[in-house]
Parts: structure tokens; C-alpha cells; sequence
């Protein structure tokens, strides 16, 4: 009978799989042939060349991800000043180096002919320990060498690269002796990954030994053993510096998509530990750009308002890159996109378009369309929203502003007059209860700011909760300055607006005026699911002002 879990390992389909991975099913452990010649049809030798006298001997001296990082940087820099260790090619026999490839150092078009893998000729066994035959090939700075027994159909089932090796026609590919050349430093991450190849499991649980297995399973193409290490530091405590670190995979690595999900979860965790970024101002101005773009990216960001999101983005911008058009290209290229200009106040987009730092074209074409953004019905707003929600920029997304986002209409004749307009969602109301209260963001008449605070109060005789609606001017102390006002809402779809309260208020020293029940009704009223204030789970409000001379 044929053994049906053969055929998940058929080279021709396993390796060509995108989604082949050992969570996606039971995969057949192989872990008894590991080294055993009876299943295998090659031998793997493995030539370990010293490190720099600088470098660590492997991953277990890194007691920490911080030691790793500096580890591997200085394992690149190393790899780089190291000509001599480029690919051993001899008229015969040819040599596969395996020290650290830097991307940025390869060229993805030419990437098969970049690392030429080469087959060895098994000896007979007849030449001379010392012989010139038996070790002419080797070379000087080899310290230790290591033998394997390996089964060509398994390796090549994992990796395409030795798929390639195997399958590629040539007389070579016949042979039973491959050689690689590796960095001690590399010895216990490539052990660990050719026992995954047969056992889809690994012995190590350590981050900075993990982090190894990955970037020697990305050389190796070896996506299902990248995947399975993006999982197990996904499990793993995070902290600021690993989440860091995790965030540089993609420009470290070929197979970026399989370390996405634990570069996603670096982001995640960033949002949520600098959610409140007023708690955390100087860690966030010491963050790299991809530490500020997670934290920037997120819906939950706690802040007063967008313009105070837009202020950090300057202030950081201006921190880090010092020269104008380095500005220019890091706004306009990277940060800008997550600056949500559509919920900014109109006074700041106003203050964008003059500011330096901006490239006059981007400048103008986001605030051109945060205008007409707020220009927009209601409902074409959650539209766009809901539209942008899939976009990278998500400009369209409201975060949870401390400050409620408003649409504010002016008018200068034939008195000075202002319309502003504030939607509270369904959910925002009900936080409220029992004595809680929200507010809008700024607004300015005769130069004088304002602001609308919608609260859960109790009634006058204190006999139940009601919903009610303040007017509140900024400034303190002997200012004063009179209005006339109106509080209107909407209780219909027919986007009418109908007036609840009216009068003329002088304000002095920074007071309120308005309503402590605004419909006339309990909350249990107010806030039933059949309550008539909600137009599609959205509270419409609004309030008119004007001076009065």
C-alpha cells in the first residue's frame, strides 16, 4: 500500500507551496533519519572558518536581543571587510560559503548567480591523510569540520535552495558530497535548522538563538522553519528593544513575508505601550522612524487631538533630521501619510500651508482635501472613513481624540457668526453614564475660543440622570464677551435640525451656559434602543453663536 505522507513531500509541490508550513496540518517527522546513513543518499560537509577575534563564538554569548543586534552588526561589518571569503571556486570542486549575506548587498535580479552552490566528489579512500589531493581545496582558516549524513528529497522538499542544488541537470547535482563554508558564529543556527528540516521542531527556546535559526533558514530559503521562529518570539516577552529590533526584520531578510506576523505584533505592541504618548514623551522622541511610524499608524493613539498628533510629527521630524530637504523627503515620503489632516482644526491646516517643513505640493493637496473632507455630509464622511480604513494612510479613521472633532462654519457678515456642528457616536454617549462628560475641540469667534461639553447629569431635583449640553469660553479672568446662542439636534433622518434651547449669555472669567437635560427626558430614555436622538447610532448636534453688540 503506498504511504500516502510521501507525497506531501514531493518536491515538485511542497517546495513550490507558498502556505507550506508545519501549522498548517500534521507534517511528517522525519527526525529518525537525521544523520543516519541507512535514509540518507549524500553526504553534507561542513567547514567552519574562526571568527574575528571581536566577534562572539555563537548565539549563546548573547545574553540579550541587545547583545545580538550588536553582535550581528558587527558579523555584517566583518562579512563585508572580508573579501577572501567570498565563494571558493576550484577547477573541480566548488565551495558554498555560508557566512551572513547582507541584503542590501544583493542583487535580487541575479540572485542564483550570486551564490553559486557546488558539489565535492566523495574520495575513494585510497589517497593519503596528508595527500595534495585529499585537502588541496581547504582552506587555511578553516578550524573544524563536520560531516553529516543527509536525504536529498527531504532537504529539498523544505528549501527551494537545495532543491536547486539537487535538481539543477548538471553532472554536479549527481554527486553524494556537498561543501559549505560557514562563520562559527553560524555553526549552532545552521545545526538547529537542518534538524528542523526533518523534525519541524527546534530545541532552542531563546530569543537571540531563535533570531539566528531565522536569518540562517532565510538563507536557505527555508520559509516554514522562518515562520516557525516568527511564532515562537511572537510568544515570547516583548519589550521597546525587541520590538525594535523585530520591526528591521523585513530589510534583513529575502522572505520578508514570513516574518510578517512578528513584525505586526512589534508594531501592536509599540501602539500600546506608548498609547499615551504625553506619558511617554521622551522615549517617543528617542524612538527610529519605524518605532514612531507604528506608534503614529495606531486608531487608538490617546491625544487631545489630531493637531497635537501633527505637533509630535514636527517636533520629532525636526529632532532627527535637521537639513530642510531631509524634512521634506522623511514628511513627505514617510510620516505625513500618518498624520490625519481631515480631523485637524481648521486654524492648524491653516499653519500647515506656511510652514516650511511641509513641500508646498504636499501641503496644499492634504489640506485641499481635509476641506473638502469636512465639508462632506455626515454620511459621506463614515463612507470615506470606511473607505480609508483599508488604505496604509487610514487618514479618513478617527483615533479616540481626547477632544471630540467638530465641522465649523464662519461668517463674517453681517455680524460675526459661527454654526458648529458635533456627532457623538451611540457607544461615546453611553460611557458617559453616570457622571461623565466630553469635549469638543476648540472653536474661535472674535477671536475668543470656545467649546461644547456634552454631560451625564442629574436632574435639578436629583431624580434621574439626563443628557445635557455646554457652551464654554477658554479664556479666564476679566475677559468678557457676550453671544447669542442656540442648541439645536437632529431627531430625524430628514437632516433637519431642530432648535431645543435659546438665549444671549455675557461670559466672564472662563463660565459655561447651557442645559442640563437637552431633550426633556431620563437617560434610560435617551439611550433606548429605539431612542429617536440616534440617526444610525450617531448623536447630531448643534450650536449656533453669534456676537452680540
Amino acid at each position: 500500500m503506498k504511504d500516502r505522507n510521501l507525497d506531501l513531500f514531493d518536491p515538485r509541490t511542497a517546495v513550490m507551496d507558498p502556505d507550506y508550513s508545519p501549522t498548517t496540518g500534521r507534517q511528517p517527522d522525519f527526525a529518525f533519519a537525521f544523520n543516519d546513513s541507512n535514509f540518507s543518499d549524500r553526504l553534507l560537509r561542513i567547514e567552519i572558518v574562526a571568527d574575528s577575534s571581536d566577534q562572539l563564538s555563537d548565539s549563546e554569548g548573547c545574553q540579550s536581543l541587545a547583545d545580538w543586534a550588536r553582535h550581528r552588526k558587527r558579523r555584517k561589518e566583518d562579512t563585508k571587510n572580508e573579501n577572501a571569503l567570498d565563494i571558493t571556486i576550484c577547477p573541480e570542486e566548488q565551495i558554498l560559503t555560508c557566512h551572513q549575506i547582507d541584503p542590501d548587498d544583493v542583487d535580487t535580479e541575479n540572485q542564483e548567480e550570486s551564490v553559486v552552490a557546488m558539489i565535492e566528489e566523495v574520495q575513494s579512500g585510497d589517497e593519503a591523510p596528508n595527500s595534495e589531493d585529499s585537502d588541496w581545496n581547504m582552506d587555511s582558516r578553516v578550524t573544524k569540520v563536520k560531516t553529516l549524513h543527509i536525504s536529498s528529497p527531504i532537504l529539498a522538499a523544505k528549501s527551494p535552495f537545495f532543491y536547486k542544488l539537487f535538481s539543477n541537470g548538471m553532472k554536479e547535482s549527481e554527486q553524494r558530497q556537498v561543501t559549505l563554508q560557514i562563520h562559527a558564529s553560524e555553526e549552532a543556527a545552521l545545526m538547529e535548522l537542518l534538524n528542523f528540516m526533518y523534525s519541524n521542531t527546534l530545541n532552542t527556546t531563546s530569543a537571540p538563538a531563535l533570531l539566528d535559526i531565522l536569518m540562517a533558514a532565510d538563507k536557505f530559503e527555508v520559509a516554514s522553519c522562518m515562520r516557525y521562529c516568527s511564532r515562537q518570539l511572537r510568544n515570547l516577552p516583548m519589550t521597546p528593544e525587541s520590538a525594535l529590533l523585530y520591526l528591521e526584520l523585513p530589510s534583513s531578510v529575502l522572505m520578508a513575508e514570513a516574518v510578517q506576523p512578528l513584525t505586526d505584533a512589534a508594531k501592536q505592541f509599540l501602539a500600546a505601550r506608548y498609547k499615551d504618548v504625553s506619558k511617554f514623551q521622551e522615549e517617543v522622541m528617542n524612538l527610529p522612524l519605524a518605532g514612531i511610524e507604528a506608534i503614529l499608524s495606531s486608531d487608538d493613539l490617546q491625544v487631545a487631538s489630531e493637531d497635537a498628533v501633527y505637533d509630535l510629527v514636527l517636533k520629532w521630524t525636526r529632532s532627527h533630521y535637521p537639513k530642510l530637504e531631509d524634512r521634506h523627503e522623511i514628511l513627505g515620503s514617510r510620516l505625513g501619510r500618518y498624520i490625519r489632516f481631515p480631523y485637524m482644526s481648521c486654524r492648524k491646516l491653516r499653519k500647515i500651508l506656511v510652514c516650511n517643513d511641509f513641500d508646498h505640493e504636499f501641503a496644499s493637496k492634504h489640506v485641499l482635501d481635509a476641506l473638502f473632507f469636512k465639508a462632506e455630509a455626515p454620511h459621506r464622511q463614515r463612507t470615506q472613513a470606511a473607505e480609508g480604513s483599508t488604505s496604509a494612510s487610514r487618514r479618513f479613521v478617527e483615533r479616540a481624540y481626547k477632544y471630540r472633532p467638530i465641522k465649523v462654519v464662519e461668517f463674517e457678515v453681517p455680524r460675526q457668526q459661527c454654526i458648529v456642528y458635533l456627532d457623538l457616536k451611540r457607544e461615546e454617549c453611553a460611557n458617559l453614564f453616570p457622571s461623565g462628560r466630553v469635549y469638543s475641540q476648540a472653536f474661535h469667534l472674535g477671536g475668543q475660543g470656545f467649546f461644547l461639553s456634552a454631560h451625564c447629569n442629574m436632574d435639578q431635583q436629583s431624580a434621574f440622570h439626563c443628557f445635557g449640553l455646554f457652551l464654554g469660553m477658554q479664556e479666564k479672568g476679566s475677559v468678557s464677551f457676550a453671544v447669542d446662542y442656540e442648541f439645536a439636534a437632529r431627531s430625524k433622518p430628514t437632516e433637519e435640525y431642530i432648535s431645543k434651547y435659546k438665549g444671549n449669555y455675557t461670559f466672564t472669567g472662563g463660565k459655561a451656559v447651557g442645559y442640563r437635560n437637552l431633550f426633556g427626558v431620563q437617560w434610560t430614555s435617551f439611550m433606548a434602543d429605539d431612542s429617536p436622538y440616534f440617526i444610525n447610532g450617531i448623536l447630531h448636534l448643534r450650536a449656533e453663536l453669534t456676537i452680540r453688540h
